[in-house]
């Protein structure tokens, strides 16, 4: 078969496969471009599921109607011009495929005004084939109507999913523009019915307070609630946002949104460095959610990567790995029980602080004398012994009733009973507090652990007899590379051969393991996100497991001055909100919560 030029229809057909996926794919570009322009506001109309129809209105700055076929020709844009423009990206559409794409499978129609024409204009494409520029009233901005999608590439058309499918990709997609862009008003509606509303912010808020509201309105109250705010910057780069205490979690990651200079995208080393900064807190098996955005210099990222713009490649990938990992495991070590959250400041920040002294329990009056009442005196003397004197704020009895003087009582409160030798419970200013005594203090064990080791530093084990180790290659010449890089990990490697290595020494605690697979892995983490934590993650394993055998049993009866002594060590102890196994080592029950387990002030 001879080789001949490709029709332009049929390019931006091919093109298309690439950049339409379905209709989520052009509610995005579109969306994109509309941004772009400078859009406050922003409507999308959709029928069945955008099949039918996806109309995008917005109030930009317009297009002049001597450039509206220039709009729908392949790879014309007016975001850049030179390859310096190209390294240094900072809008969210550039390559100039997107319309043509689209337009090439729709019935397709294109109407804007800029604020100083007198009229609008309108160029309606079928199919990849032009008309002719028309006048047409509109207001300021552009509205591009995209009907019948994929109506003339009928084997894309059958790929498509349900009009519930196809709706849900698309109101998800919303939900992630509606975090990054709080500053934009989104309206969405669907077959004729409103679907989706988003508020702009106001001049007459604060736009961090706005940028919560957000945050609630798109990944629910209860995310808000356990939200812990970041924002940290160092080495010419800033990460805010959101991450959930780790006692939110999910089954999947449907909750983890991150943003590179204002563009949602997807990237593996930085998706790896908020794992291992959970590593310690998270239960197996399940997933963190977040809201992160990521700013650096554009030149410091390439976003030319991928046809869709959904994944971006960093010029040192390594340093902002370190950089999320060091930010999130540093903010997560501040997840100590007792830490609670506070209402929302006026920065908008969800702030945590110790839990504040601001209600006195309501003990009904006739209650009688009893053991609860008999183990909060003990806790008083017990804590007196304990602490050289009754503290300022140590539950009293007055009237047989427990009190507290709620200006000094520490977070996790004053223990007053243990339930089934597994539990204690607590009275604190604001209601009860039951903490988990075994794994509490699992993690106060096992913090106490990783610290003395770390004071330690890493020893190594040198080999009797030097093992020779077989390695794929590319893992030998990287071994070779990466020599100082393991001997900080507790190798001592060096080439043997073209696929093997000879290993002298190796991590002391880790000497009696599998080490040789374990140096491979270490390998295939340098080679994949350029640092590893495999040693650092078998060496927490196994003072995990330590601490666990060491901590306090179920039964085992705790005299009130080891209870209490406990929940001050929990108030001190990093991540003592969850064991080392990530389940949590507390539970809060607020005096208006329990009253209304009894209907109290009905």
């Amino acid at each position: 078969m001879s080789i001949r030029q490709l029709p332009d229809t049929l390019i931006n057909q091919i093109a298309a496969g690439e950049v339409v996926e379905r209709p989520a794919s052009v509610v995005k570009e579109l969306v994109e471009n509309a941004l772009d322009a400078g859009a406050t506001r922003i409507d999308i109309d959709l029928e069945e599921g955008g099949v039918r129809l996806i109309r995008i209105r917005d109030d930009g700055a317009g297009i002049a109607p001597g450039e509206l076929v220039l709009a729908v020709a392949r790879h014309a844009t007016s975001k850049i011009a030179s390859l310096d423009d190209l390294e240094t990206v900072a809008t969210l559409g550039f390559r100039g495929e997107a319309l043509p794409s689209i337009a090439s499978v729709s019935r397709f129609q294109l109407i804007s005004r800029r604020a100083d024409d007198e009229h609008g204009a309108v160029l309606q494409v079928e199919g990849g084939r032009v008309g002719e520029v028309m006048p047409k009233a509109h207001p300021q901005g552009t509205t591009v109507e995209v009907r019948d999608l994929f109506y003339n590439v009928p084997a894309r058309r059958k790929f498509l999913r349900a009009e519930r499918t196809e709706l849900s990709h698309i109101e998800e997609w919303l939900r992630s523009l509606a975090l990054a862009r709080p500053d934009v008003e989104l309206r969405a509606s669907h077959n004729g019915k409103p679907a989706r509303r988003y508020r702009a912010t106001s001049n007459d808020h604060d736009d961090a307070v706005f940028a919560y509201q957000r945050l609630v309105e798109t990944l629910g109250e209860e995310f808000a609630k356990q939200a812990l705010r970041i924002d940290h910057q160092a080495a010419g780069m800033h990460l805010h946002g959101w991450i959930a205490q780790p006692a939110y979690n999910r089954a999947s990651a449907d909750q983890q949104y991150l943003y590179v200079n204002g563009r949602p995208v997807r990237d593996r080393s930085v998706a790896h460095a908020v794992k291992q900064a959970y590593a310690d807190v998270l239960f197996h098996g399940r997933q963190p959610a977040y809201v992160l955005f990521l700013w650096l210099d554009p030149a410091r990222v390439d976003v030319n990567v991928h046809p869709a713009k959904h994944e971006v490649r960093f010029r040192e990938a390594r340093l902002i790995h370190d950089f999320v990992h060091r930010t999130l495991h540093d903010a997560l070590a501040e997840t100590r029980a007792g830490m609670a959250p506070q209402p929302l400041s006026a920065s908008g920040a969800h702030s945590f602080a110790n839990e504040g002294a601001s209600a006195t329990p309501a003990w009904p009056m006739a209650m009688p004398q009893s053991n609860l009442v008999l183990r909060v005196d003990e806790a008083r003397a017990g804590y007196a012994a304990l602490y050289g004197g009754p503290a300022a704020g140590a539950p009293v009895l007055q009237a047989g009733l427990p009190q507290t003087n709620d200006a000094t009582v520490p977070p996790l409160g004053y223990a007053i009973a243990q339930l089934h030798g597994i539990y204690i419970l607590s009275e604190t200013a604001e209601g009860l507090i039951i903490v988990d005594m075994h794994a509490a203090h699992e993690r106060i064990g096992y913090e106490k652990l990783k610290n003395a080791h770390d004071g330690a530093g890493l020893r190594t084990q040198p080999l009797l007899v030097p093992r020779t180790v077989a390695v794929a290659e590319r893992e030998a010449e990287l071994a070779e590379r990466e020599t100082s890089t393991l001997a900080a990990l507790g190798f001592e490697v060096s080439r043997a051969g073209p696929q093997s290595l000879l290993l002298r020494s190796v991590p002391a605690l880790l000497a009696d393991g599998d080490v040789e697979a374990l140096l491979r892995d270490v390998l295939a983490d340098l080679r994949e996100h350029g640092e590893s934590t495999r040693i650092a993650g078998a060496r927490d394993e196994l003072l995990s497991t330590m601490a666990c055998h060491g901590a306090v049993r179920a039964n085992r009866r705790l005299t009130p001055p080891e209870m209490n002594a406990l929940l001050r060590e929990m108030e001190a102890t990093e991540r003592s909100g969850q064991c080392n196994h990530g389940r949590p080592t507390w539970a809060r029950f607020s005096l208006a919560e329990i009253d209304r387990w009894f209907l109290r002030g009905r």
